[in-house]
């Protein structure tokens, strides 16, 4: 079980390495908590389509749900260029926000890191009128 943020940015960081990021040559890793305590991971997978690219966010989400998870505390989110060490904060886009939203209140936690210091925000501060589901 992983519950501080350096851990849970450590592991995004190792998920990182598995990116497939031939286009962009950005690379991204999430790693997603649990309430039960478990972390489900993603990376960033790209495709010459372009729409059918996945992020990192969405990976860790998809595996969670389909494994039955529902109930989540915390993610992080790092990224990139590919085959470089983190050097600079990277946020979740509008379509990872907004399926963070479909599963998690506005006090779910996302961390990013810039390769120094660990930034927090809610799921409010950075999709502040979100819809579906209330919760």
């Amino acid at each position: 079980m992983i519950n501080d943020d350096k851990n849970l940015i450590e592991s995004a960081i190792k998920a990182r390495e598995r990116s497939y990021c031939p286009y962009s040559g950005f690379s991204v890793g999430a790693a997603l908590l649990s309430s039960s305590g478990k972390v489900y991971t993603g990376c960033n997978i790209e495709n010459s389509a372009f729409s059918p690219t996945i992020c990192a966010e969405r990976v860790a989400f998809f595996k969670a749900v389909e494994e039955g998870e529902r109930d989540f505390v915390k993610i992080a989110v790092v990224g990139g260029k590919k085959g470089e060490p983190v050097k600079e904060e990277t946020s979740p886009c509008g379509v990872c926000r907004q399926v963070m939203a479909e599963f998690c209140k506005g006090d779910f936690q996302i961390l990013t890191f810039d390769g120094e210091d660990i930034r927090r925000y809610s799921l409010s501060d950075l999709l502040p009128a979100s819809f579906g589901l209330k919760k």
